[in-house]
């Protein structure tokens, strides 16, 4: 692995840009595990579990709440702990580390706004299925995203029997219609088309360059980030493919010459890099 692991730094540094794509894995990592019913979602979650039958984060998501105040009961939970109280993790200083001096770009399926906050350039970011750290207006009436961390804080505070005080819950100041979290589970989920029309204009500016292509946690049977991303490497000559997963690396055939796929803990692997880096 270490050799490996060296390979990958020298192709790093030979890269002309970065390209990152993120999802659940590197969440996983820095502690939010939207598929587990782990001590982590019991301890956070247990009322709504006991109440609602909900038994991870991502059934909480999409759970079809009989009311505003329980629906924000639960979203000003998560985004409290997952948003307002997250700290940068050595993953995260570790990807700003490896991306230093280079152009880069990151695509996530990812919400919880980790990029943001370890201080990666919003126009660099393209959430394709938003985030929990902005809201919109529940019927989408035009187009403009708000913080949501301090109105979900004071929900988070004061809740009771999962359930939020009606007038604590945010409107849209429009339409006077009540917000939603910007996120996919919102029947008008407003696409960030900039985010998108960024994400295209870095790839032209780099096309026949040397791409260097991370990815992150990503499943074999993703289609909206990891099947894009080995597509682009196959298109694009000079491009590099690195794939970081536990237990599942998957690399299409006739990229593999040009691919590097590393099994294990992400936190580990990615502070290999790090190391392999700052050895020289």
């Amino acid at each position: 692995m270490k050799e490996i692991m060296k390979e990958v730094i020298a192709k790093l540094k030979e890269a002309d840009a970065v390209l990152i794509g993120a999802s659940n894995g590197l969440s996983i990592s820095e502690g939010l595990h939207l598929f587990a019913e782990n001590q982590a979602f019991v301890e956070l979650f247990s009322d709504f579990r006991e109440k609602y039958g909900i038994h991870n984060i991502l059934q909480g998501m999409f759970f079809k709440y009989h009311t505003e105040e329980e629906s924000w009961a639960f979203w000003s939970r998560l985004i409290k702990r997952f948003v307002c109280e997250y700290r940068v993790t050595e993953n995260m200083e570790t990807l700003r580390k490896l991306t230093e001096g280079k152009p880069y770009f990151i695509v996530t399926s990812n919400g919880e706004g980790h990029f943001g906050a370890a201080g990666f350039d919003s126009r660099n970011i393209y959430e394709m299925e938003g985030n929990f750290v902005e809201m919109q207006c529940s019927k989408g009436c035009h187009n403009k995203l708000y913080p949501a961390d301090e109105a979900a804080e004071k929900m988070a505070a004061v809740q009771k029997d999962c359930k939020v005080p009606s007038e604590l819950i945010p409107h849209c100041p429009v339409c006077g219609a009540s917000m939603q979290v910007h996120s996919v589970v919102c029947p008008h989920f407003l696409v960030d088309y900039e985010a998108a029309e960024n994400f295209q204009a870095f790839l032209k500016r780099f096309h026949g360059k040397r791409l260097f292509i991370l990815e992150l946690g990503i499943g074999w049977r993703n289609q909206m980030i990891k099947a894009p991303l080995m597509e682009l490497c196959r298109q694009e000559k000079k491009a590099v493919y690195v794939t970081i997963n536990k237990g599942e690396i998957y690399i299409w055939n006739d990229i593999k010459e040009k691919s590097y796929g590393l099994d294990g803990d992400m936190t580990e692997i990615l502070a290999g890099l790090r190391q392999c880096m700052e050895q020289g």
